[in-house]
């Protein structure tokens, strides 16, 4: 495709005077068939026109020359018959010539108006696909084939000496459009190549010769008006794409702009003509043309394009058309003029406007603006709330229907060839051949690679192949590879392929097996031969990896993902892959279906568009495309995203994902000014061959992502002094290798080689082109996007500066000063005022993401790159962190977190640890010296809010990422860690690192050490790493195990044989299973500082010993003797006395009043609670209580209404007996499928009323339907895991296990607590331990991630607690008025065995889920509130266990400032 008028004049011609000798057999690699060199005789059919024009003499004359067999060749010492054409310059020329049988070609030669550019038209009326031109251009005083830079798309230098250029399909023809503008090249010649047949058609063996016509030089002695001179460059401007312009490049422009317009003088166009086409006006007026002449005679056109500013700032900056802009111009003339016209001088006009006021106001400029380093900006005060971005938004899980997909014949060959391959299958790909299928499987199997090919094909097909060493080329593959009854070509071998019987196919499948042995073979290329048809892939050979590291993954069933999205995906990536315009157009195609269903569908595009940027995919299949149509296609996508942005905010995180992989795109512009700006850098920097020549080849055929890192390292590369090392280091380190560089369809082979002296104009040059590659490539780019938005350029001269290039409306006062503050100091090495100044542009920008504009894609990517940025500027600020105070590191957390709760949906918990970590900051400003606790405790929140995001990420992302992958063959290896890389990615990353920088300053100031014990036992064990405590928490282990566990919930059981649980996560001291692991004397400790605990994990196999104190642990290795030795020691300990259970009958009665409560009917939890009645203080409360005693389950298991439940729950718990664990959960849900007796019903109401408690059935029946729920679901905890495997490692006989059920109404609290009045992890019987979380308590007892807030009492003096840390939980629970039904079994109530909590206590209603802000709470923030509920628990836990005489656990809550105890129990 031709280049515009505009960029002809740009470029100048690559001259290669070279001596063009090709070979008649080119026995290449990758070539099909045989080697034949075919003469057409060319014969002049027909003339397009009448007009006369000579063939040297009115007729096409052949000069016959014996030519040597096997070269064709232009030189001066030789003359080659040829066909010659030349064209008179006044008119066009079409000539045509037989080829081959019915194959014309036919040549067309004319002169555009503009008389700057030669064109020649080539057709050939044939179908061919594969046809070349092979071609090269005449100059005077030479005969010798120079190469023109200017070139159609798609071409090739062939060695040095000739240029080849691919035709194009029209219709049934082949065409081929060349643009010579260069006036010294008087002639053409060419051959034409069928590179599929390997044929040449040649002019009875010689070249065609065709002529240009001559160009009359043409200077007319015309002046062009400067201000139309401005106007014509200003269009060029634009035309090219609106770059940005040295003062030299826009001198050059400007004289380019004049050319044209005396072109077309000296085609008869009048000044007032241009004046007319350029402003679109007449000038009627001849007495105005004569003043406007007279003005710019007299006054200089410097001062009136000063003048001509002037007035455009007081207008405001607008964005003026060029009609606008030259009347602007004439204005700030007349306004000069009459300031000559009132005696003022020129001088005294240029003094005036050029210094003082005027100066002041053009150094106002955003872009002049020069800050100084340690300059910050005014942030603005701002309600943290108004970040709030919440949506209840759920991925709903696609269906996956249960019955098989039907296989095609070769998808189930695949199938069947996998089931019997005994090694790891390392390749695995289907190609689509329209209707059919080829599949290439490649197997390692006994240190042998196993090649197998199936196809559906129905010709016969024969496999044309080859082995390739480097990748890519075509090498004969050894006699011992080759299959029977192959045949072995020159570079390649030919193979039949075997039909085989597949059962149920109608299809029949044509298969082969090859074995190669040889590992040094990488991969296979090959194409088919079906019939008489050849078969490649999309125009390209097919090319198989033989040796790919990963092992193919098995796709699985989707489960989690929008399978049928995925599937739609995997089937059009043969299509996608042939260019990025094709996949984004695809991907457009497909984003109706993707907000369709949702987050799994928008997660399934962003996983793709994902593989693609980091080059899992392929990029480019052999397919011509132009930037401008990657650019549109990117345009058509952005567009769609920015439309589901607007209408469905739910998904807007997640949009982002996929803008910010996609980039931006545009109209066209920035795109094709890939392709143009290579050439004027070739051009102005003469550096026109080499490796230069080959980038700008691959980035003619197709523009990648790859263009940016091969700018950076050519940049690199001339920065350190033109060390080649430099340059390769930079393309290895982004991905880029030797192989990838020749695996690109137009290859760089080679490495640059640039002189000194062109150092300052290629860094200058490579500069701006690396702006424009990343506007395309990047739309994280921050100068871009800002450019984009804003559209001010501050470069260049004249008419070009302060020009507002199509800027984004309606955006806020000051924003563009803001953003040139920040671009001022982008690459500041103290990065605080820049963080300042980008998060005050996103907090700006933001209301304007959330309402409707025509320009929001270009907001969103500008956001994007801020958030970017902010990244960026917090990675090179470390080295300022190193010896910063605490409160300049939590500033910069602050700050951090403010930017991930601008770019995430769902960001509540997020905006509560910001103002949390303002609060710190308060804290510590004011003296407080609680401020290093309370901000330990908002480090932790921060934690568990990263981990919650990584969580939803995982959750969403991987098992598509997952799915995806197996379908393309992705690596396994970035499958994997695929949802990793997506957090690395953003600005998470960069907060996790400076929350570890500040976690140990503030351990030590608060003295909180490296560890909390909360079982203080010493162990001796072997060291086993684990992820998480619960994968494990039912095995057995044979030897004493020190278990390092990454993650703790709090209600795991601790395994047989673990003496020590170690771990970073952060229980709560009082939860579950700290509370076994206190009773089964087991050593668990929470370590706060990541390297001690890389330390232990290093030592794992190891044999360690454990010594807890109450705020450390000390370990060192063993041997085994020592182990030995220390065990013989404790043999005289007693052995842990045997539990028994004894089975509790049926009283006769379904529910009991808390007055009958006896330890026959209830379990200690229901005795102990009726028993505080009428004992302690008034000011604490005990709630009402009525029971469902033991033997009520069994009771109604046994009625006749429960047969059928009943003859269920035998047969699935002697499967049970019988080992099968799985029965526990179908256990479970049978007994909810139990119906109440209506004694039950009437007994239970009865109790209840009588003590004062609502009814439920008072509501309706559906109120008393969750009641009857709730209840079951207690007697149904008998069989949950936790609960199951604890008693049958003591040996308890599960049968025997009877639950009661406390029924108690439920206090709708303010705070719960958890007392021990013995401290845990001191064992200190003075001091009281306790902790205390915002509403319910089950996020104290239950896997809440979190930990309370803790505080301990002497008992001698109650008045004085002492917090120890104040909470990081992020969730509260919060219930309406309502009834809660307790779990009392007979196991708990053993002494010695930690049987509380293992089953379940469930409220009739469903509790709210409340993301907690501490920053309002009075708890935190009122410490005499806090002093007096503190103080209130104490005393209660103090008259509790002076009550019973021995320690307590105790469970209770606050309404109101009023403590109700809800249940107590000996503390274990």
């Amino acid at each position: 495709m031709s280049n515009t008028i505009g960029n002809n004049l740009l470029h100048q011609s690559l001259l290669y005077p070279t001596v063009l000798e090709h070979q008649g057999r080119i026995n290449s690699s990758t070539c099909i068939g045989g080697n034949t060199f075919f003469q057409a005789q060319a014969t002049s059919l027909t003339q397009k026109s009448s007009i006369s024009t000579e063939f040297l003499g009115n007729r096409l004359k052949v000069r016959r020359h014996k030519l040597k067999m096997g070269k064709c060749c232009s030189s001066s010492r030789s003359r080659s018959t040829r066909a010659v054409l030349a064209a008179d310059p006044s008119s066009g020329l079409t000539e045509k010539f037989n080829l081959y049988q019915n194959v014309e070609l036919q040549v067309d030669v004319e002169l555009p108006p503009s008389g700057s550019t030669s064109v020649v038209n080539i057709q050939v009326t044939s179908g061919i696909d594969s046809l070349l031109l092979h071609w090269g251009a005449i100059k005077s005083h030479t005969k010798k084939w120079i190469l023109p830079h200017h070139r159609p798309i798609g071409t090739t230098v062939y060695m040095d000496q000739a240029l080849r250029s691919p035709f194009e399909k029209s219709g049934s023809n082949a065409v081929l459009r060349i643009e010579i503008d260069d006036p010294s090249i008087q002639a053409l010649e060419f051959l034409v190549f069928d590179e599929a047949q390997n044929k040449w058609y040649k002019y009875s063996g010689g070249n065609f010769h065709v002529k240009l016509p001559k160009r009359e030089s043409r200077s007319p002695n015309v002046s062009i008006p400067e201000e139309l001179v401005q106007v014509q460059a200003y269009l060029r401007w634009e035309r090219n794409g609106k770059q940005n312009y040295s003062p030299e490049k826009e001198k050059e422009e400007f004289e380019a702009a004049r050319r044209e317009l005396l072109e077309e003088i000296s085609r008869g166009a009048s000044i007032q003509d241009l004046r007319t086409k350029l402003t679109g006006k007449k000038d009627t007026s001849e007495s105005k043309e004569q003043l406007v002449s007279g003005s710019k005679s007299s006054i200089p056109e410097d001062l009136v394009q000063i003048q001509s500013f002037i007035r455009w700032e007081r207008a405001g900056k607008p964005n003026y058309s060029p009609e606008q802009q030259f009347k602007e111009f004439e204005e700030a003339r007349k306004e000069l003029q009459v300031e000559l016209d009132k005696g003022a001088s020129l001088d005294e006009i240029r003094k005036r406007i050029t210094k003082g006021g005027t100066q002041a106001k053009v150094s106002k400029q955003p872009e002049k603006k020069n800050y100084s380093t340690g300059e910050r900006i005014q942030r603005k005060k701002r309600d943290v709330m108004s970040l709030l971005s919440k949506f209840d938004s759920v991925p709903v899980e696609e269906k996956i229907s249960l019955e098989p997909p039907v296989l095609s014949a070769i998808k189930q060959f695949a199938r069947e060839k996998e089931d019997h391959i005994d090694g790891p299958i390392v390749n695995k790909k289907i190609y689509k051949l329209a209707d059919k299928e080829l599949l290439v499987l490649v197997a390692k199997s006994s240190g042998k690679t196993k090649v197998y090919l199936a196809t559906d094909l129905p010709e016969p097909v024969v496999l044309h192949w080859a082995l390739s060493k480097i990748p890519g080329e075509w090498t004969a593959p050894p006699a011992t590879v080759l299959p029977l009854d192959s045949v072995s070509l020159d570079k390649a071998a030919e193979t039949k392929l075997a039909i085989i019987s597949t059962d149920n196919q109608p299809d029949k499948v044509q298969s082969l097996e090859i074995t190669i042995e040889d590992e040094s073979f990488v991969g296979m290329p090959f194409v088919l031969l079906s019939g008489e048809k050849w078969v490649k892939n999309g125009g390209s050979d097919f090319y198989v990896e033989l040796n790919t590291g990963s092992v193919k993954k098995d796709a699985g069933d989707g489960k989690g993902t929008s399978k049928s999205l995925l599937d739609k995906i995997a089937d059009l990536e043969s299509e996608a892959q042939k260019s990025f315009m094709h996949r984004f157009n695809i991907a457009a195609d497909l984003m109706e279906q993707a907000t369709n269903a949702g987050e799994l569908g928008l997660a399934a595009i962003v996983v793709w568009m994902r593989y693609m940027a980091t080059r899992q995919l392929i990029w480019n299949k052999n397919y011509n495309v132009k930037p401008r149509e990657i650019s549109q296609a990117q345009d058509r996508l952005t567009d769609l995203l920015q439309n589901v942005y607007k209408s469905s905010p739910q998904y807007r995180e997640i949009l982002r994902m996929i803008m910010s992989t996609v980039g931006r795109g545009g109209e066209g512009d920035v795109g094709q000014r890939i392709r143009d700006e290579i050439l004027v850098i070739q051009r102005n920097n003469e550096c026109k061959g080499g490796m230069m020549e080959e980038w700008h080849q691959k980035l003619h055929n197709n523009t990648s992502p790859d263009d940016v890192v091969i700018c950076q390292a050519l940049i690199d590369y001339i920065k350190n002094d033109f060390d080649i090392g430099v340059y390769w280091k930079t393309l290895n380190d982004n991905g880029i290798t030797k192989e990838r560089l020749l695996s690109y369809d137009r290859a760089i082979h080679s490495e640059p080689n640039f002189r000194r002296e062109q150092r300052d104009g290629l860094l200058r040059d490579l500069g701006h082109y690396m702006r424009t590659l990343k506007a395309v490539h990047s739309g994280a780019d921050l100068e871009s996007a800002i450019a984009n938005c804003m559209g001010y350029k501050a470069e260049g001269q004249g008419f070009m500066v302060g020009v507002n290039i199509n800027p984004v409306s309606g955006l806020p006062s000051g924003f563009p000063e803001l953003l040139q503050f920040v671009l001022t100091h982008i690459e500041d090495k103290q990065v605080e005022s820049l963080l300042e100044g980008l998060l005050e542009a996103r907090e700006e920008l933001r209301p304007s993401l959330s309402r409707p504009s025509d320009r929001l894609k270009d907001l969103i990517f500008l956001d994007i790159a801020l958030d970017s940025a902010v990244r960026t500027a917090v990675e090179r600020g470390y080295e300022e962190l190193n010896n910063a105070s605490p409160e300049k590191i939590i500033y910069f957390i602050s700050l951090v977190v403010e930017n991930l709760a601008l770019s995430v949906d769902n960001n509540e918990d997020l905006i509560y640890c910001l103002k949390g970590w303002n609060q710190a900051l308060s804290m510590k400003k004011s003296g407080d010296g609680n401020w290093a606790l309370f901000a330990k405790s908002v480090l932790d929140r921060t934690r568990l809010s990263l981990t919650s995001k990584s969580e939803s990420y995982n959750q969403l992302l991987q098992p598509s990422a997952e799915y995806l992958g197996a379908q393309l063959g992705v690596d396994q290896s970035a499958v994997s860690i695929f949802t990793e890389e997506i957090i690395r990615a953003g600005s998470a990353a960069s907060l996790s690192s400076l929350l570890n920088r500040l976690d140990p300053v503030l351990r030590q100031t608060a003295n909180l050490g490296s560890w909390q014990v909360i079982s203080p036992i010493e162990a001796i064990g072997y060291v086993v790493v684990v992820d998480q405590l619960l994968s494990v928490q039912n095995n057995s282990y044979s030897k004493p195990t020190i278990l390092v566990a990454k993650s703790v919930r709090g209600e795991e059981e601790i395994p047989d044989g673990v003496v020590a649980v170690l771990t970073p996560d952060m229980p709560d001291v009082l939860s579950h299973v700290s509370v076994r692991a206190r009773n089964s004397k087991v050593c668990f400790a929470t370590c706060f500082d990541p390297n001690i605990l890389a330390s232990i994990q290093a030592s794992e196999g190891k044999l360690l010993c454990l010594k807890p104190t109450s705020a450390d642990v000390v370990y060192s290795e063993m041997t085994d003797d020592e182990l030995l030795s220390s065990t013989n020691s404790k043999d005289d300990v007693s052995s842990a006395p045997s539990l028994t259970l004894v089975k509790k009958k049926f009283s006769g009665r379904y529910a009991i009043s808390s007055e009958e409560f006896t330890n026959d009917m209830v379990g200690a939890k229901s005795r102990n609670i009726a028993n505080l009645k009428g004992k302690l203080p008034s000011w604490v409360n005990i709630p009402t209580s009525v029971a469902l005693p033991f033997g009520v389950f069994e009771t109604v298991l046994s009625d006749d209404l429960n047969k059928a439940v009943a003859s269920k729950l035998d047969i699935l718990k002697r499967d049970l007996d019988e080992g099968n664990v799985g029965a526990l959960g179908e256990i479970r849900n049978t007994v909810l499928e139990l119906s109440a007796p209506p004694q039950l019903i009437k007994e239970l109401k009865e109790k209840m009323q009588k003590s004062g408690m609502p009814w439920p059935g008072d509501e309706g029946a559906q109120r008393w339907e969750q009641a009857w729920i709730a209840i079951k679901k207690v007697w149904a905890s008998k069989w949950n895991e936790r609960a199951y495997f604890s008693t049958r490692k003591v040996k308890l006989d599960h049968d025997y296990l009877c639950m009661a059920v406390l029924v108690q109404e439920i206090i709708n609290a303010d705070y719960a607590f958890v007392i021990h009045t013995t401290n845990p992890s001191s064992e200190d019987s003075s001091e009281i331990y306790a902790e205390v979380v915002k509403g319910l308590g089950e996020t104290l007892v239950g896997a809440y991630p979190g930990r309370a807030l803790s505080f301990i009492c002497k008992k001698s003096d109650l008045n004085s607690p002492q917090v120890l840390g104040y909470p990081s939980k992020p969730i509260g629970l919060f219930i309406r008025q309502s009834i809660i039904f307790r779990s009392d079994s007979n196991g708990e109530d053993l002494e010695g065995y930690a049987g509380a909590g293992l089953y379940d206590s469930v409220p009739m209603d469903e509790e709210d889920k409340v993301v907690l802000d501490y920053s309002s709470d009075a708890l935190i923030n009122d410490s005499k509130f806090r002093h007096e509920i503190l103080s209130s628990i104490a005393r209660a836990g103090s008259a509790i266990e002076e009550l019973y005489g021995s320690a307590q656990d105790i469970e209770g809550v606050v309404k109101d400032g009023k403590i109700y105890v809800v249940q107590t129990r000996p503390q274990m």
